[in-house]
């Protein structure tokens, strides 16, 4: 699946960049015999991710293109390291050389980022997630490239799990409303999570699940989302989550920054998922050096 994605994507930023007519400039000022050798060389610390897709950028636009790489996704960087080396038609090299850097750089970048986060909260036993919020048409190489830093994958999209946010719960006719729903529809394959906004709503999920096991059913809901919480809240549902009959996850989400991590991986939360990770991302400074 992911090969097939990086195909698409890389497919799509070069016909953006080439368009009907080509690399003019290189058309002009490169004689199309002349051989080359250039290097990927990182200008900054980071953690690369996105090397198969900067391959297939290079390959997509020559074939016979020589790829060699002395890092894999998941090293850590330092400046001035070379990634890989280009060898082949020079004209080849630099038509493909931005497309191959923006792919390289912006995964990069999230992989780096998430490694920060994720050495942040070493020792807590928390662990860093991305989201959707994800740029559209790179969430595959994006998730991918969270998981070269250290993270976890939350639901690739809206198909694979159920997650239940507050304008689920508005626009559905109240939690008690959706909770009864939930156990009416949702199959036993498929995860379900709760976002809730207040330790009540907490509260009212603990004991919708709580009275369905002493009935005899099985719970209904696996992963509880605590959403813009502080510290003392995390801590204070986690240890509401703690005596719950049924094994449930305790998420973390809204707002988390570098400052604000720890305290609450610190407070209870398994999972931390930050938005940021992919949608705030900086890109990592890569350079094509000849």
């Amino acid at each position: 699946m992911i090969d097939i994605e990086i195909d698409r994507i890389v497919r799509t930023a070069l016909a953006e960049d080439l368009g009907l007519a080509g690399d003019l400039t290189t058309a002009v000022t490169i004689d199309p015999e002349r051989a080359g050798t250039a290097h990927i060389v990182c200008r900054e610390d980071g953690v690369l991710s996105g090397s198969a897709a900067a391959s297939r950028a290079f390959a997509a636009v020559d074939p016979s293109l020589a790829v060699e790489w002395f890092h894999r996704d998941a090293d850590r960087l330092r400046p001035g390291d070379r990634v890989a080396t280009i060898t082949g038609s020079a004209a080849s090299i630099l038509t493909a050389e931005r497309t191959a850097l923006n792919l390289l750089g912006h995964l990069s970048g999230i992989a780096s980022r998430t490694a920060s986060i994720v050495q942040l909260v070493e020792g807590t036993g928390a662990q860093i997630a991305d989201t959707r919020k994800t740029t559209p048409g790179l969430r595959a190489l994006e998730k991918r490239a969270v998981l070269d830093g250290g993270g976890v994958n939350h639901r690739f999209g809206l198909h694979d799990a159920i997650l239940v946010k507050d304008n689920h719960i508005g626009l559905g006719g109240g939690l008690e409303v959706v909770l009864s729903r939930l156990a009416e529809r949702s199959g036993h394959l498929v995860r379900v999570e709760i976002e809730v906004d207040t330790l009540d709503q907490l509260d009212t999920v603990l004991i919708f699940d709580r009275e369905r096991i002493e009935r005899g059913h099985s719970a209904v809901v696996h992963a509880v989302l605590l959403d813009n919480m502080r510290p003392e809240q995390i801590r204070n549902g986690a240890a509401r989550i703690a005596k719950h009959p049924a094994p449930l996850v305790l998420e973390v989400s809204g707002g988390v920054t570098e400052a604000s991590v720890r305290p609450l991986a610190e407070a209870g939360a398994q999972i931390i998922s930050i938005g940021a990770l992919t949608h705030s991302v900086t890109c990592l400074d890569f350079g094509l050096d000849l």
